[in-house]
């Protein structure tokens, strides 16, 4: 009798996880948000943003800790290191599906470790140029480089970026040389931008609109498949004669393995409502960037596209693991 009652007890324990899930108590303690880049830019502000709603409809406490570091990898592994219990998510974004291709290794499995919960935002890439630069159109760019090889040079707005690598694609598909001058991050590169220490740079229109629209850098083109609404009066660089070229940033929250779908879908819906709401659209629009509705399905299509996309690219590129 004994022997049952244990057996009964450690069936009952392992199944305590999924009662608590499904129980209308979920979530009755803090939620967590683990951003995994220092305060103040774009994935931090939306993280927090999305806090501040949750906490509204949810009635708990949302944390947002950054944990940057290492190309996003420090915090990207502290999620991966999280129970499964539907109190920890991740504001990843798109070097989340660049890593894999580009690193020899990783302290976690970018496709076993992470369950995908909801697309918040994806973004174009800018493409600016410093007034100085006698180009006003990228066909107009592409014309003076081929016409002075090696003499231009863009800005690398941190290492592997969605805005590095967007940079070497153009370069590559439209047979340019222009020198990469790498920087710790998009802000100190657009700053150089607009002294004239570098000529163009492709970078996330949150820190470059502000110079754009204070007249001291010009943009040329977007890198994404279709104009977003505070930049409809640019081309985008498939409208420019590449047609092929879509490429952008993202932002997406993720729940570690092995958390129950039963609260993997709750929780997505909670975001989509968020997500719906007028405010939240205009919020995305201001920075130049396209919200999303997708269901925790569409969003893991999403991300298993952009993992063969950004390494289709690396290979294009002829770039190795280090």
């Amino acid at each position: 009798m004994r022997i049952v009652a244990a057996a009964l007890a450690a069936a009952l324990s392992l199944l305590a996880p999924q009662i608590a899930f499904s129980s209308e108590a979920y979530p009755d303690k803090p939620l967590k948000i683990v951003v995994p880049l220092a305060p103040g830019g774009t994935t931090d502000i939306l993280s927090r943003y999305l806090a501040q709603e949750l906490h509204k409809n949810l009635g708990v406490p949302v944390i947002v800790e950054n944990k940057p570091g290492a190309n996003n990898i420090i915090g990207t592994q502290a999620l991966a290191a999280a129970p499964g219990d539907g109190y920890t998510m991740g504001m990843l974004i798109s070097t989340h599906t660049i890593n894999p291709h580009i690193a020899k290794s990783l302290p976690y499995d970018s496709h076993k470790d992470f369950i995908p919960l909801a697309l918040i935002a994806k973004m174009p890439g800018l493409m600016t140029v410093n007034p100085d630069v006698p180009a006003k159109t990228l066909q107009e760019l592409v014309a003076l480089a081929k016409a002075e090889p090696g003499t231009l040079a863009y800005g690398q707005p941190g290492g592997l970026s969605s805005g590095h690598l967007s940079m070497e694609y153009l370069k590559k598909v439209a047979g340019i040389d222009i020198l990469s001058v790498p920087y710790k991050g998009g802000g100190p590169a657009v700053v150089d931008l607009a002294a004239g220490h570098i000529q163009v740079l492709i970078n996330s229109p949150t820190s470059t609109l502000p110079f754009v629209r204070d007249g001291k850098v010009r943009a040329i083109a977007t890198t994404g498949a279709k104009r977003p609404a505070a930049l409809a009066e640019i081309p985008t660089i498939a409208e420019s004669g590449f047609p092929e070229f879509e490429l952008y940033e993202w932002y997406g929250l993720f729940f570690p393995a092995g958390t129950p779908q039963e609260i993997v879908d709750r929780m997505n819906s909670e975001i989509v409502k968020i997500m719906a709401t007028p405010e939240m659209a205009r919020r995305i629009e201001e920075i130049g960037a396209e919200s999303s509705t997708y269901t925790a399905a569409q969003f893991a299509e999403f991300v298993g596209a952009e993992d063969e996309r950004w390494g289709n690219l690396i290979k294009q590129l002829g770039m190795k693991p280090e």
